[in-house]
């Protein structure tokens, strides 16, 4: 029933059944003493890949969540726009005033002191769900209306110290207007004096990428899902003149269904009339064009869906060598083999042929990719895989 929370998961979760913390609950006051520096966990992210001169965020080695039945959106959202999608950020989101920080400031303008701002105390956290360079997330309720989500704490003196403010200004008008089943809902933010908070969906089943460490490779049905699920998004971004520039299985969480849904959007961009030059993304996952410092256009998310379709299926990268230069002539060759093991029908390989193609003009649509006959055959969402 919409509106409750599971009892017994809240309270493997460090929450009792009415509400208050136990004892194990982080309150607001220890925030302070947490460092901004977080160690590395095994099991994260794949080394060295990163093409860019910002950090990689490191991943939390614990288990998956737990799912939990969800409540409804929370309260006092962010003041809407006229198509009803959250507000975009100040550019005060990292300079607040002590009054702001106090208030709990999301940064958006509000002609009312009817609707109150986000604050930390408006929430019970929980234990942690991931880490990185920049702070960490956690588990989180939201007091009024018990509603789970994942509270993203940032670091400010990290976002400045790497010169990635812009970037996260850009993330959350991005992601909080996005609105599909198959990308990671971005409710709102706040910020204090030292932190800037985001708060997020939560995807009950956690890393998409932990695992397929665990099991090496997917099955072709588990595979076409996947992939069908994210065409279908990319779709929908590119519908909104929004390229996301870093598709990879790090940046996929899964929902409380085994539901694929994206993640990350720090890479992403809003380009409706032009085309882009930024080298940016993870090395494994380049498209030519950008490789030789060509522009690009929202086909490098049609690469990226090969690249991941393969490594989906084969465990690894399909230009994956040793060192970043042989890496890079592979991809420019568009050296595509298979392995004998494991076995991959024709009709996967016909795909990615089709999507790994130099000339991004030449890359299978995203919208045949949907009508593709192994994707047709596979997908559990297809009427064909149902019959």
């Amino acid at each position: 029933m919409a509106g409750q929370v599971d009892v017994a998961v809240l309270e493997k979760e460090n929450f009792t059944p009415s509400g208050h913390k136990t004892a194990a609950v982080k309150r607001p006051a220890e925030w302070e003493a947490e460092k901004g520096e977080q160690q590395k966990k095994k099991g994260g992210l794949r080394p060295s890949t990163r093409v860019t001169n910002i950090p990689n965020v490191t991943k939390d080695a614990s288990k998956p969540v737990k799912p939990t039945i969800m409540g409804p959106p929370p309260p006092r959202a962010p003041p809407r726009t006229d198509d009803g999608a959250t507000a975009g950020p100040s550019r005060t989101l990292l300079k607040g005033t002590a009054t702001e920080a106090r208030a709990g400031s999301n940064g958006a303008a509000s002609s009312t002191n009817r609707d109150r701002r986000w604050q930390l105390a408006d929430f019970d956290i929980g234990r942690p769900l991931g880490q990185g360079k920049f702070g960490s997330v956690y588990l989180a309720r939201e007091r009024k209306s018990q509603y789970i989500v994942a509270l993203k704490a940032l670091y400010k003196s990290q976002l400045q110290q790497y010169k990635v403010e812009h970037q996260l200004r850009r993330e959350i008008e991005i992601q909080s207007h996005l609105r599909h089943p198959n990308i990671l809902r971005l409710y709102g933010y706040f910020y204090d004096e030292k932190r800037v908070f985001l708060i997020l969906e939560y995807a009950a089943k956690g890393e998409l990428y932990k695992e397929l460490q665990q099991r090496n490779f997917f099955p072709e049905v588990q595979t076409a899902t996947y992939i069908a699920s994210l065409a279908r998004a990319l779709l929908y971004c590119h519908s909104k003149h929004v390229i996301h520039r870093d598709i990879k299985p790090e940046n996929l969480l899964l929902g409380m269904k085994g539901e694929l849904k994206i993640a990350d959007f720090g890479w992403s961009v809003h380009a409706p009339n032009s085309r882009r030059k930024t080298l940016c993304g993870t090395l494994d996952y380049l498209p030519p064009e950008m490789v030789e410092g060509h522009d690009h256009d929202a086909n490098v998310d049609v690469w990226s869906l090969g690249v991941l379709c393969y490594e989906f299926l084969c465990g690894s990268p399909p230009f994956e060598a040793e060192g970043h230069s042989e890496t890079y002539k592979r991809i420019l060759k568009v050296d595509l083999k298979f392995p004998p093991k494991p076995r991959i029908s024709e009709g996967a390989k016909d795909l990615i042929s089709k999507l790994l193609k130099k000339d991004p003009k030449e890359r299978l649509p995203l919208a045949q990719v949907l009508e593709h006959p192994w994707i047709m055959g596979y997908s559990k969402d297809s009427p064909l895989a149902q019959s």
